[in-house]
């Protein structure tokens, strides 16, 4: 939790930062950039990229779609052009049962070690 509210002060985060928080490749958040339209962070006078929380979740979005579910990259693009709100939901729904997964993969663990 202390890192959910060490996130929310951040404003701008490096490219080195969110391929860290996606377990991706720096090349792979600029070649998204040139794929998605929508991704666009700002860059200082010396290019480098600022990425904000708006640009995380597009990403969150975009990795979710590509590498979670496998879609190709122009299914993707039209996925987040028409239906957005339904990508969306789908990727929050996906996180909330990831996180209930692992919540219960300790729990199993923590009565394996009662016994």
């Amino acid at each position: 939790m202390a890192e959910s509210a060490e996130k929310s002060q951040k404003i701008y985060y490096s490219i080195k930062e969110v391929a860290a928080m996606f377990d991706v490749k720096e090349s792979l958040l600029r070649f998204w950039e040139k794929e998605f339209p929508r991704l666009k962070p700002q860059t200082t006078g010396n290019k480098v990229r600022q990425y904000t929380e708006k640009d995380i979740e597009q990403i969150r979005l975009i990795h979710n779609l590509v590498k979670v579910r496998g879609f190709k990259i122009a299914a993707a693009r039209k996925m987040l052009n028409e239906n957005r709100d339904g990508v969306d939901k789908s990727a929050k729904v996906l996180s909330q049962l990831v996180e209930i997964r692992d919540e219960l993969q300790e729990l199993k663990d923590q009565l394996e070690g009662i016994r």
